[in-house]
């Protein structure tokens, strides 16, 4: 009995294989082939090769797959962002229970609405100067106090947070609520922005050292908030040094190229400005004591150099009349070595000059420019005559491969008749009409596309 029939009298129980398999029956019998435009998003290439990501627009999502086969025949690599338009079928992955596209060619219609609005803005800001190394803001190394400007909700805040403790650092730590998500989001951030840096310095002590945006990872519209212009713009008018941490180490948003500085992750973030308590004070200690020994061996360096000089200056006329004899030897020995200098480069100069008058360097300069002119002309010469055979016999080879091309006989309006593949049998090429015989089915392959057909009546030659 059938399990799907509307007759039965009571509905049969299938198991998750069953079911499964029925479905993706009905979908692949119901769309064999179709042409699906989205914008491509959540790209991921694992150790296989192949490539998964999904395609969207403004209503749904649709989950495919690009096999490793499939790539090379791509004008170009996919990434997230690009509006595309999908060749495939839709299947079934059973063991999930998951509908996908099977992806076989992708048309590439240019990148997605959002990512064109992203390098827009990226540009505009940069040539506004936004972005330059100059107008950042230096991150203090021992910071008293830090503002988190994200969800208490979140995951981020926590992973900050455990940082912090873990380090034992002294900073004194608050949190600024804001929607990091969603309508308004940017808004509000822009605005705890503004209020933050408003506090004066010398208010209860409150104005923070350093500003710390953070968020966890996300897809590109989940991170649009820090995309938005009010974001970057009050990131850079900031007075207080603000850092960035926003989703994943491959996450960049707007807000991060304004910041002062850009952290991978909001744990990387607490690691780059949260100074490690115990290690400071090991570096503290090492420093003492490094200071310590210094200061002993200066002290001892200069105790021996006091002692030797007063044993030297003991007699200080027997040491004049030392150094005045000293004087007189070396003035002597000066003035006769630089004499004998003198004649030994007189010497050696008027060689060099008559040497200079029976070789002209000028006349044997235009000689190797000849040579070297003219090697230059043979090479050039010889590299022509290589292109030129080459394209030759590049042109032939071409013209040799579209003769015997099979698909240039199928272009002319011939086919290909084939005995449809049952079970593991190879497919047979009919090439006569004794091979066949009426109501046995066979495969016509055209140029573009094949044709399924039944022998009604075979005629004999």
């Amino acid at each position: 009995m059938d399990p799907f029939s509307l007759t039965s009298s009571e509905p049969a129980i299938l198991t998750v294989s069953q079911i499964s398999h029925s479905i993706r029956n009905l979908l692949e019998g119901e769309f064999r082939f179709v042409r699906v435009s989205g914008e491509i998003s959540n790209l991921s290439r694992p150790y296989s090769g192949h490539s998964y990501f999904t395609l969207k627009d403004e209503g749904a999502q649709l989950r495919a797959v690009l096999f490793k086969g499939q790539q090379r025949f791509l004008a170009k690599d996919i990434g997230d962002g690009q509006q595309v338009v999908c060749h495939g079928r839709i299947s079934v992955y059973e063991p999930r229970g998951d509908y996908q596209l099977i992806v076989d060619t992708i048309d590439f219609h240019g990148a997605g609405l959002l990512q064109l609005q992203f390098e827009e803005l990226k540009k505009r800001l940069a040539a506004e100067g936004l972005f330059d190394e100059e107008r950042k803001e230096a991150i203090p190394p021992f910071p008293r106090r830090i503002t988190l400007i994200t969800s208490p909700s979140g995951a981020a805040v926590h992973d900050f947070l455990k940082i912090w403790r873990n380090r034992g650092w002294g900073a004194a730590i608050q949190i600024f609520p804001v929607r990091v998500q969603g309508a308004g989001a940017a808004e509000e951030i822009a605005k705890a922005i503004a209020r933050i840096n408003r506090i004066k310095p010398t208010s209860t002590g409150l104005r923070p050292d350093i500003i710390v945006l953070c968020r966890g990872g996300g897809s590109l519209e989940d991170l649009w908030a820090f995309n938005e212009e009010c974001v970057g713009r009050a990131i850079a008018g900031s007075t207080l040094p603000i850092v960035t941490a926003i989703g994943h180490e491959v996450d960049f948003t707007i807000a991060d190229f304004c910041a002062d500085l850009r952290a991978p992750t909001p744990t990387g973030a607490a690691e780059q400005i949260i100074p490690d308590n115990a290690r400071v004070q090991r570096q503290i200690l090492f420093c003492k004591r490094q200071l310590a020994t210094l200061l002993l061996q200066k002290i001892n360096d200069y105790s021996r150099q006091v002692y030797q000089n007063r044993r030297l200056l003991g007699d200080l006329r027997m040491t004049l009349s030392h150094f005045t004899l000293r004087i007189d030897h070396n003035t002597s020995r000066l003035t006769h070595s630089l004499e004998r200098l003198l004649q030994e480069q007189t010497l050696r100069l008027e060689r060099t000059l008559s040497r200079l008058q029976h070789q002209s360097p000028a006349t044997r300069v235009a000689i190797q420019t000849e040579r070297l002119k003219h090697a230059t002309e043979k090479l050039y010469q010889q590299i022509q005559d290589l292109l030129k055979q080459k394209n030759a016999a590049f042109s032939a080879q071409a013209a040799l491969l579209d003769t015997v091309s099979p698909l240039a006989t199928l272009a002319r309006g011939y086919a290909i008749v084939r005995r449809k593949k049952s079970g593991k049998k190879q497919e047979e090429i009919i090439t006569g009409s004794g091979q066949v015989h009426p109501g046995e089915q066979i495969e016509i392959v055209l140029h573009d596309g094949r044709l399924e057909c039944e022998i009604n009546r075979v005629v004999a030659p």
